[in-house]
């Protein structure tokens, strides 16, 4: 079957993953590509990281014991890998291996925002990082973008060294206020893209926080990935799941949870995602996404957090799907 249209066609690879008897993946908040094509697994289990060749043979895995709530997981340009920890407000920054090279915020010590990382509408103003931090991008110059998050909601840039530079963002609806700032990235030209969930929109950004423009036509966007030819990819999560109090119970018309790929200037290209959630190639919590030198497309879900742990969905409900690319 075949997924997307235009150039961006795709068909899903079945059983591609070739995971150990002795791990397990139970959500997949995290997946990226590094500049061999292996493949990075950021999941809540016992061993967080799992790494994988470009053929889903399992090559290594690491973690256990460091994380509290894994959130991002996204790989430098020098293949570092960087680590969004929501549940310790921190941001780590690892080798291949598992060795650790730098931490970026306080851990266990959330910064004051007067409100609590389980709704966002007490946030009651931006504070310093972090406060349950969602996600790191990396700008062409090599400073350092993190969207905070759940219990903040600003977005702060770093130097390449990990100094922070400056901070922007409050709660709030206006442009340049967030709602969740849940996923973050950079185009090259410097421009700073924000997923801002509960306001359904991804905002623009000049490279010094001031804002360009913003997007409305998504659905709670939770993760964003700018590949190689420069479109963007969104997963969206939707309201079909998720029983969060600022949440209506969902109906037959409620958006699907699903996946859309759009120009850098705004024009959708495809989406795609079924009512079936758990169907091959369909969707049930898309949460981050990426693609490798191929431009084959990974989508890693929470099925478990968003729906499977409330009774709504099947816990063996897919949480990683790989897309072949077909469309030239």
């Amino acid at each position: 079957m075949i997924f997307g249209n235009n150039r961006f066609k795709y068909e899903v690879v079945d059983d591609w993953l070739q995971l150990p008897e002795k791990l397990k993946i139970i959500d997949v908040c995290g997946v990226a590509v590094d500049s061999q094509d292996r493949v990075y697994l950021f999941s809540r289990t016992d061993q967080p990281v799992l790494i994988f060749d470009r053929e889903g043979k399992y090559l290594n895995s690491w973690g256990e014991g460091i994380f509290t709530s894994p959130h991002s997981l996204r790989v430098g340009p020098d293949d570092s890998v960087y680590c969004v920890d929501d549940g310790n407000h921190t941001v780590r920054k690892f080798t291949f291996d598992g060795r650790l090279q730098m931490i970026l915020g306080n851990k266990d010590r959330p910064s004051d925002t007067g409100g609590s990382n389980e709704d966002y509408r007490t946030v009651k103003r931006g504070g310093e990082p972090f406060n349950s931090p969602t996600d790191i991008a990396f700008a062409p110059s090599g400073e350092i973008y993190i969207s905070d998050g759940y219990g903040n909601a600003r977005v702060h840039k770093f130097s390449p060294a990990g100094k922070l530079l400056f901070s922007w963002g409050e709660p709030g609806t206006d442009p340049g206020q967030f709602n969740v700032p849940h996923s973050v990235c950079v185009d090259r030209h410097g421009i700073v893209y924000v997923a801002d969930r509960e306001n359904n929109r991804i905002q623009l950004f000049t490279q010094n926080g001031e804002f360009k423009e913003q997007w409305t036509n998504v659905n709670r966007p939770a993760g964003l990935f700018i590949d190689v030819d420069n479109f963007l990819y969104v997963a969206e999560l939707g309201y079909r799941y998720g029983l969060w109090p600022w949440m209506r119970p969902p109906t037959p018309k409620s958006p699907l949870p699903c996946v859309s790929i759009w120009s850098l200037d705004g024009k959708l290209q495809t989406r795609w995602g079924g009512v079936e959630s758990c169907l091959s190639g369909n969707f049930a919590s898309p949460h981050m996404l990426c693609t490798d030198s191929r431009s084959d497309l990974y989508v890693g879900e929470v099925v478990y957090t968003v729906a499977g742990s409330k009774g709504l969905l099947p816990i063996d409900c897919h949480a990683l799907q790989k897309f072949v690319r077909t469309g030239t």
